[in-house]
């Protein structure tokens, strides 16, 4: 039975003081113990806060990171490595974002090297993959997803793979108000895990937890998860609100 997963990207929102506030007041609502898991992804600068409130509370909620630079240390000018985030209690790190992807040019060999370092480092990603409205609309949607899984996850083994959180993320619905239909969304989430059955096995397929993202919402979210294959979500401006973020959390209730 795969648990699921709901995690927050806050992107590059909150300052400190603001993502104290936020996630003081999420462990307030989702105190009680909970039938899926919950992650909150702050931007670097408060991961230390959010970190220690998250601790002192003693709450179910994980810690995640946006991003990640595959080595260890080095001169890498405004990066952040593995060993730091662990160091931090870290336990997911979001990997191949669209926005990193498209606006800051993210080939498939560097979210590959990601993947590595990350699992290297006893951590978790949450993989993140998915096609454009153009792509979409041009028939290129399944090639594309299947492309990305293939060159993303090249140097996993079967061992490796059931440690990793997929995320099908459609672009165009990507902090856009659109909103793909859970028919959409399951059967591209279907489409990934066939991929990883072929790839990886059928166990592996039925334990890889596959998320949907893209303009979810409380109103939205029931649908969504009452999908087959859908075992979670990626929230962005959803998660900004604590009231919001909860309610998906407990599936819009």
């Amino acid at each position: 039975m795969r648990t699921p997963l709901i995690a927050g990207n806050w992107k590059m929102h909150k300052d400190n003081a603001e993502a104290v506030e936020l996630i003081e007041e999420l462990v307030s609502l989702l105190g009680k113990p909970l039938e899926v898991e919950v992650a909150v992804c702050p931007p670097f600068t408060s991961l230390p806060d959010v970190s220690g409130v998250l601790e002192k509370s003693r709450t179910s909620i994980r810690l995640g990171a946006q991003n990640v630079y595959p080595a260890a240390e080095g001169a890498f000018t405004g990066e952040i490595s593995p060993l730091m985030l662990k160091a931090l209690k870290v336990h997911y790190v979001i990997v191949g974002h669209s926005e990193r992807r498209e606006i800051f040019g993210e080939s498939d060999e560097m979210v590959s090297d990601k993947l590595r370092a990350v699992l290297d480092n006893r951590l978790f990603p949450i993989l993140c993959v998915g096609e454009t409205l153009q792509e979409r609309e041009g028939g290129e949607a399944e090639s594309k997803v299947r492309r990305q899984l293939s060159d993303d996850l090249k140097s996993l083994d079967k061992e490796e793979i059931t440690n990793l959180v997929i995320a099908y993320e459609p672009i165009w619905a990507i902090g856009t108000g659109k909103t793909a239909t859970p028919r959409d969304a399951q059967d591209m989430t279907s489409l990934i895990r066939e991929k990883i059955a072929g790839d990886y096995g059928d166990e592996s397929a039925d334990e890889i937890r596959i998320l949907y993202g893209g303009s979810v919402k409380p109103d939205n979210i029931v649908e969504l998860m009452a999908m087959h294959d859908i075992d979670g979500a990626l929230v962005g401006g959803g998660s900004l609100d604590a009231i919001s973020f909860s309610r998906i959390a407990l599936y819009g209730t």
